[in-house]
């Protein structure tokens, strides 16, 4: 049986390696990139392939894709993690600030998917899961930035499945709330339904199930993971 291969950005801590660790552990060959070096040590320690490069750069996204092709000969699964961008109050914010955070939590996807899609035709089909923020759909100007753009991202995952689910590639956002990965005070607990942090694992156990076949029917959908904090449908 052909073992599946994913690629996962930003995964040297946090979401990022949670998701690592899940695919890896349901039998997957991965590929691993982030800026830091601790990449090297997760993937070795995972037994799977690792490499140093920033989303925001296009030819390190390249890199990830075509090592792993290189190396496995297919990628049936993408997840794309990201960092932060930066807070600021909603005016003060520079262009340049605008446009790297483009790079950031947008462009990093549509790149990634020209470089991935090709491959999964050939492959007959794949996943791509993105993983975004509930304020996608809950806009907080705590998070300009992030609130603007995660929900450009909701839009292109939409505008993707339109174009692709009929060659059975799917892509779906998945939207989390405040995670262990960092502290919250009590005061932001209490106001998640759950009255607590989602876990790591919690949200990559959710998108092992979005790339695997038990999701095969689901995509462009923006699905979130908060612990019923957000308020829209």
């Amino acid at each position: 049986m052909t073992k599946k291969v994913a690629v996962v950005t930003a995964a040297s801590k946090g979401m990022g390696a949670a998701c690592a660790t899940e695919l890896a552990q349901r039998g997957y060959d991965i590929v691993l990139m982030s800026r830091s070096d601790a990449v090297l040590e997760l993937s070795n320690k995972l037994q799977g392939m690792g490499l140093q490069g920033d989303v925001m750069n296009p030819a390190d996204l390249e890199r990830a894709v075509s090592g792993a092709y290189q190396r496995y000969g297919r990628v049936d699964a993408v997840i794309n993690n990201t960092g932060h961008p930066p807070k600021g109050d909603l005016l003060e914010i520079s262009d340049q600030e605008w446009h790297d955070s483009l790079d950031l939590l947008l462009l990093n996807v549509v790149r990634t998917a020209r470089l991935v899609v090709p491959i999964m035709e050939k492959n007959g089909g794949g996943s791509i899961v993105n993983i975004s923020s509930f304020g996608a759909i809950e806009p907080s100007l705590a998070f300009p930035l992030s609130s603007a753009l995660r929900a450009a991202l909701s839009a292109f995952t939409k505008l993707f499945a339109d174009r692709y689910a009929d060659r059975g590639i799917r892509m779906n956002t998945v939207l989390p709330g405040f995670v262990d990965s960092y502290p919250i005070d009590n005061e932001t607990k209490a106001q998640i339904p759950m009255q607590r942090a989602g876990s790591t694992k919690e949200i990559a156990k959710t998108v092992a199930f979005l790339l695997s076949n038990d999701a095969g029917y689901i995509t462009g959908q923006s699905i979130c993971v908060d612990g019923g904090l957000g308020r829209s449908f």
